[in-house]
């Protein structure tokens, strides 16, 4: 908005100034075109000289038009009391050259201060002149020349003032609308800065403001109060069911265990192990959109090579090969990475038969690829595979996968954290998913 302020400012005066300097210099070029021909006075001389006594009126008449009037004066009257006289051999050269000998003088009878001070004696500086030329008999020939461009006192054309005080309005416009929008961008940042965990944001304050901009702030206070609450209420509802459902799976576990069969106590037991993964992503996708996240200086590299390490001692086929062995410190959520790791390892063993992850990094991020062994993801398909509940597989069996909960969890965990997650393909066509981090740099 300020840049967009300043430019229309310097936009108006530019064109501003542009207008008035082409007024002057255009204006000066007319009075200069518009002084009559020496041929043409010195033929209404001859003319008014040979013509009758009573038809020099009539005559003078039809020589007459906007810019151009001739009249017979007497030698006595006194020429304007505050006109100049014109002095410089240019200007009367050529007359005088076509008058022949008779007295010629010429004037200037509007005059303009200002532009006198900025141009000289510049055309412009004069809109109205005034030629004496002596007749043979005695009588005197006068002749008035104007533009016809209308001009205030001050020599300025009219309607400049009036370009200049529609600028001026402009920019006070411009000012106050500036002054009016200002709070839409503190309420922009007032919104980044709504933590759920913490009380109200602050809104600025909007009492001077115009009733839409005020009406803008109280229904934000007013959303911001029912989102509060309403996130504060589910938070306690699903911590509250997520406690429950969880002593009730311990107690399930225990029973499940006098099962005598052991191939039906195995899978009752997955089953069990199963819900409560899928309750505890659920739970921590809540804590993410509600921003209850914590953050903590964590080695990426070490905490993914424990990671996997306790994964193959469950037998799970993972491969880790990091392309650096050094320290990568960065900001995020250690129980959230874990969860993304784990979630990603699982969806490769489960559509793939076995997971590989990289690490690579530079100076601002690092970057865990996790590839499997399958047949890939359709790229259509990809988009879709980041909503919940989203599989492949439409049967929707657990023994073809899981709850289509693992990439929708992947996807809130990072966003959370400002962490970016891609879908595509490796170099064989599998599936290949590549979550980027920011590189801790403690500036």
């Amino acid at each position: 908005m300020a840049r967009l302020t300043i430019f229309a400012v310097i936009s108006l005066m530019a064109l501003a100034v542009t207008m008035a300097a082409a007024i002057y210099i255009h204006q000066g070029d007319r009075l200069k075109t518009d002084l009559p021909p020496p041929e043409r006075v010195a033929a209404l001389v001859r003319l008014v000289e040979a013509a009758p006594p009573d038809q020099r009126d009539l005559l003078l008449e039809a020589a007459s038009d906007l810019i151009f009037r001739p009249s017979i004066v007497s030698p006595d009257d006194a020429p304007e009391t505050h006109s100049q006289r014109v002095t410089d051999a240019e200007t009367l050269a050529p007359y005088q050259a076509a008058l022949g000998p008779r007295p010629l003088e010429i004037r200037v009878l509007s005059y303009y201060p200002v532009r006198s001070l900025l141009f000289g004696d510049h055309p412009s500086t004069r809109s109205m002149m005034e030629f004496r030329i002596g007749l043979s008999n005695g009588d005197m020939l006068q002749i008035r020349t104007r533009n016809v461009l209308a001009l205030t006192r001050t020599g300025l054309p009219v309607g400049l003032g009036a370009g200049l005080l529609g600028t001026l309005a402009a920019v006070i416009a411009i000012f106050l609308m500036f002054r009016e929008t200002k709070p839409l961008a503190k309420l922009a940042e007032a919104v980044d800065q709504i933590d759920f965990d913490s009380d109200y944001v602050e809104l600025p304050d909007v009492r001077r403001n115009s009733p839409e901009i005020r009406a803008v702030a109280d229904a934000f206070n007013r959303l911001q109060k029912r989102l509060w609450s309403m996130l504060r209420a589910r938070m306690a509802y699903v911590g509250g069911i997520s406690h429950d459902v969880r002593t009730f799976a311990t107690r399930l576990r225990l029973r499940v265990e006098l099962i005598p069969e052991e191939s039906e106590r195995s899978r009752a037991i997955a089953d069990i192990e199963d819900m409560i993964t899928m309750l505890d992503d659920a739970l921590l996708s809540v804590r993410a959109g509600a921003g209850e996240l914590s953050q903590e200086l964590i080695d990426i590299h070490e905490l993914v090579g424990d990671e996997i390490a306790d994964l193959r001692a469950k037998d799970i086929p993972v491969v880790w090969r990091p392309q650096t062995d050094h320290e990568v410190l960065v900001l995020a959520d250690r129980l959230a990475l874990r969860r993304i790791l784990s979630n990603l390892v699982d969806n490769g063993v489960k559509y793939g038969t076995a997971s590989r992850v990289g690490m690579t990094a530079d100076a601002d991020t690092v970057r865990l690829v996790f590839e499997d062994e399958g047949e890939g993801i359709p790229e259509e398909q990809r988009d879709v595979m980041l909503e919940p509940f989203s599989r492949l597989e439409q049967s929707r069996s657990r023994d073809t996968g899981g709850a289509g909960l693992g990439l929708s969890v992947v996807r809130t965990l990072c966003e959370a954290q400002g962490v970016s997650v891609a879908l595509d393909s490796g170099a064989n066509g599998c599936a290949r998913v590549t979550v980027s981090l920011p590189v801790f740099s403690g500036d």
